[in-house]
């Protein structure tokens, strides 16, 4: 295990949103400037819940790559790469499958829990359940120390542990052995949680229809901003209101200082500025945030093979990895047939 080495991917879904930002990449960011970091495209991951339409999923990549630099992840620091151009992470899945207890997947929360949220679609399927096996891949092909997680991942990461103390011992390498493990067990890192509101109160979420997006255009902003809800309270600008029954002070909680804030709380509370007053520096702060993205992407929007560049470096890089990781687990297992001779 290298426990300077983090792993941590996101499936291509579009356009990211300001909670992916606030909620991820900003971690992703700090850790880069501490960590050995690797950060992939999980396009095969994409499919467990879409198989039935991938079309887009090819642009979506390129879109959240492109999302990911304008967010401050330096390929110089970090290796980004697609799954799917690493064909090991399939085979060492396929491998565990062999030895993974069906049980140990079927008890995993997430699992029932987007049978139910997700019951418009058909997941009734192999890829469906065996994702977590399949997570589990992506994190032991690279000895990677730590996963930045929330709470709600950290089951991922102790099935991933379980994985790889069941395939040590199956294989004899074990901790009764004196060679090292083949395959380490990760630890979580806890990312401290960040709950992003989205226009409506919610938390910001595609599937809510409450987001913006990290790089979009001004204009849209400042009109979904202005349009936003506030407190039911506040029917006329002479109404008293409560800031913390009002969405749009819950996004002032992210984007403005303290005094803005308190500004904010004296004004509403004695009817002393209206809700598209309070809105105006909320909607200066978001576009400030947005300019720095925008600036960071125009090389690469405007020059795809420079991403598509970067991208293919990364996976080089990981790919080497990964393979050095599956000639010692084939080699286990009894597979390696790479110094067999004709007869």
């Amino acid at each position: 295990m290298d426990p300077q080495r983090v792993l941590s991917g996101m499936r291509p879904t579009g356009a990211l949103h300001l909670g992916h930002y606030h909620g991820v990449l900003k971690n992703w960011v700090q850790l880069q400037q501490d960590y050995e970091c690797l950060f992939f495209v999980a396009d095969w991951h994409a499919l467990t819940t879409h198989y039935e339409d991938p079309s887009g999923i090819q642009a979506h990549v390129w879109t959240m790559v492109i999302d990911w630099l304008a967010a401050g992840i330096d390929p110089s620091r970090a290796t980004l790469f697609i799954q799917s151009r690493v064909p090991e992470h399939a085979e060492l899945h396929l491998l565990l499958s062999m030895c993974t207890p069906l049980g140990w997947l079927e008890r995993v929360p997430s699992f029932k829990d987007q049978q139910e949220r997700l019951s418009d679609r058909d997941l009734s399927t192999y890829g469906f359940l065996g994702y977590p096996l399949l997570q589990a891949a992506d994190i032991l092909i690279y000895r990677a120390g730590r996963v930045p997680v929330g709470d709600d991942q950290v089951p991922h990461v102790e099935l991933t542990r379980e994985v790889a103390r069941r395939f040590n011992h199956l294989f004899g390498r074990g901790p009764e052995n004196e060679a090292p493990p083949i395959l380490v067990e990760p630890q979580a890192l806890l990312t401290k949680a960040s709950r992003m509101p989205g226009l409506d109160g919610q938390k910001m979420s595609k599937s809510y229809h409450n987001t913006i997006a990290m790089r979009e255009e001004p204009d849209s902003v400042s009109k979904k901003v202005r349009t936003m809800p506030t407190d039911p309270a506040r029917v006329r600008k002479s109404d008293p209101g409560d800031p913390t029954r009002c969405p749009v002070y819950a996004l002032h909680e992210v984007y403005t200082a303290e005094d803005t804030r308190q500004w904010v709380q004296t004004g509403c509370r004695s009817a002393g500025i209206g809700c598209l007053e309070c809105k105006q520096p909320l909607i200066d702060a978001i576009l400030a945030e947005q300019a720095v993205f925008r600036a960071r992407a125009q090389p690469y929007e405007e020059d795809l093979d420079l991403v598509k560049g970067l991208v293919d470096q990364g996976c080089e890089r990981a790919r080497s990895l990964a393979q050095e990781t599956m000639r010692e687990v084939r080699g286990a297992m009894g597979l390696d047939f790479s110094d067999s001779k004709k007869g």
